[in-house]
């Protein structure tokens, strides 16, 4: 009888629990910015549906509104452009890898979006060669984290302390290596965001 109470207990303290934890992350929004064609698919929709599974809402930016195309071959319409992302809207601005993310290492609406949003303490994503970006935009500094191993010699250039983890965590940062990880990157998104 001791153990059935206990067991009841448990579930109840749990279910109120998990209302809780998933309350807080509705009023969570989340920006993920993807290129316009060759954003990797993967690292794209598993952290999209990890983040919208928690109850987080996310929109998704790109340098059009046009039907932006993945490595892969799955599509999506981006909800604005990324010189309409006003930061203070968001929680957190990821970034997503692929060839073509290098469109924004050179953009500086890009860059200052990152830039911003580390400076007003948000948490700020990028995986596989988006671990780059974010070097670019000069937020990585002294900071440990990782990329597609293809680009860590950009990310040690501008003076991160890349660990090549699969996913590596350091404050608000949180970057990961390529799309193997694109499932624990959206966990640790979720993780971070809940805290």
């Amino acid at each position: 009888m001791k153990t059935l109470i206990y067991s009841i207990l448990f579930l109840m303290i749990f279910n109120v629990y998990g209302e809780v934890a998933m309350a807080k992350l509705t009023d969570k929004r989340v920006v993920m910015v993807i290129a316009e064609k060759n954003f990797r698919d993967e690292e794209f929709f598993k952290p999209k549906e990890a983040l919208e599974n928690a109850g987080v809402k996310v929109d998704v930016a790109s340098s059009n509104t046009k039907l932006a195309k993945g490595t892969l071959g799955k599509t999506y319409v981006p909800d604005k452009l990324v010189l309409d992302i006003n930061v203070s809207d968001y929680d957190a601005v990821i970034f997503i890898g692929g060839a073509g993310c290098r469109q924004y290492w050179k953009d500086a609406k890009a860059l200052s979006v990152i830039k911003e949003a580390v400076v007003q303490g948000k948490v700020v994503g990028g995986i596989c060669s988006a671990g780059a970006t974010l070097a670019l935009a000069g937020v990585l500094e002294n900071k440990k984290a990782t990329c597609f191993p293809g680009e860590a010699q950009i990310l040690k250039d501008n003076g991160a302390n890349y660990t090549a983890k699969s996913v590596e965590v350091d404050g608000n940062i949180i970057t990961a290596d390529g799309p193997g990880s694109a499932v624990a990157f959206g966990e640790a998104l979720v993780k971070k965001l809940g805290e």
